[in-house]
């Protein structure tokens, strides 16, 4: 039987989702309390990988169990094993074929920043204390929500089959000392949202004008697009699925 399971992390502590030799990740932590509870080795499927430092909202993994194992305290076990910095939320039983990562339909990111130094938000936003035009990091907003070959704001020497990526929709908004980007598509390359919050920020900074934002994408050129932003303003926001893969 299929499970989807949704969690939370801060990722400060962790080299990102992804099992790693001789490094802390997430899904080894998540794992191996899932191991211990029920007893049996776990393997586990996130939606998608986050970075070193990333934090997630809501990560979605699935993962197989025989029948005969009851789940119905799992949550409150798994939270009393996890650490204070991953929380488990909900289990939910699927389809035995729905697939964390590749039956999700739309994937949804926010980026956070703040513009006056904040301990409440030190290590969970990026502090960025120059002006920037919103007004024109919306207009790049556009160009990237009729945009397709994101090659430009992909990490270099990445294993996939194309850099095309279906933008939904994507806006800045901004509230007293906050400001966050969001961003939601049907898929994400690897490196690709701190890329391009990097590069909507020389927009906003007037150090390209639009024209030039569009010809870096244009360009499919790693090299021409701005730099990455800091891991720790990034959050895994959201995972939709098809309605019909619940049970």
């Amino acid at each position: 039987m299929r499970y989807f399971l949704d969690i939370s992390y801060d990722g400060t502590a962790y080299h990102g989702w992804q099992i790693q030799n001789n490094a802390s990740t997430v899904q080894q932590v998540l794992g191996e309390a899932l191991s211990t509870i029920l007893r049996q080795e776990v393997v586990t499927t996130g939606s998608g990988r986050t970075d070193k430092g990333v934090h997630a909202i809501n990560q979605v993994v699935h993962f197989d169990l025989d029948p005969n194992i009851k789940t119905q305290s799992l949550i409150h076990k798994l939270n009393g094993l996890l650490p204070k910095d991953i929380s488990a939320n909900e289990l939910r039983r699927v389809q035995d074929d729905a697939h964390a990562r590749f039956s999700a339909v739309s994937r949804s990111y926010l980026y956070r920043m703040h513009t006056r130094k904040s301990p409440f938000l030190e290590g969970k936003s990026f502090l960025f204390t120059r002006h920037l035009d919103l007004e024109a990091m919306n207009l790049s907003c556009d160009i990237i929500k009729r945009w397709l070959d994101f090659e430009s704001l992909s990490k270099v020497h990445t294993d996939v089959h194309t850099f095309n990526c279906e933008i939904f929709d994507a806006y800045w908004e901004s509230h007293n000392d906050e400001i966050n980007f969001h961003v939601s598509a049907n898929r994400f390359l690897r490196g690709m949202i701190r890329a391009m919050v990097g590069t909507m920020i020389l927009v906003g900074e007037s150090k390209i004008n639009l024209d030039t934002f569009e010809a870096i994408l244009e360009s499919k050129d790693r090299t021409k697009a701005g730099s990455c932003v800091p891991a720790h303003g990034l959050y895994l926001k959201d995972i939709i699925y098809p309605k019909e893969i619940y049970i």
